[in-house]
């Protein structure tokens, strides 16, 4: 789990406040939060964030966030849908993971 600054930071993104996509991208150059780098990576379309994001996913919750960001990254809509669907029963408190779902699609 993100600590309190993450945390609160990732709501401010997934709530749409202004600036915090940047503020995302700028902490993702030195943290060690699964859900903040796979935030960035997706906002940043970086697969090396979202492969620093994998090493630091150390519970399960984190590394079915990599694969939600995974498969939206790759554009499989199919699997990207099958995957937060089987998440959010799972944990359906994760806002991150129902922000992923409604993200465009990069296909």
């Amino acid at each position: 789990m993100p600590d309190a600054p993450d945390s609160l930071l990732l709501r401010r993104l997934i709530g749409g406040l202004a600036g915090a996509d940047a503020r995302v991208l700028e902490r993702a150059s030195t943290s060690s939060s699964a859900p903040l780098l796979v935030a960035a990576a997706l906002l940043s379309d970086d697969s090396a964030l979202l492969a620093r994001a994998l090493r630091h996913a150390t519970t399960t919750r984190d590394r079915q966030l990599v694969a939600l960001a995974g498969a939206h990254l790759r554009g499989d809509v199919d699997l990207l849908d099958l995957l937060v669907r089987e998440h959010l029963t799972e944990h359906p408190d994760n806002l991150l993971a129902a922000w992923i779902a409604g993200l465009p699609s990069a296909s």
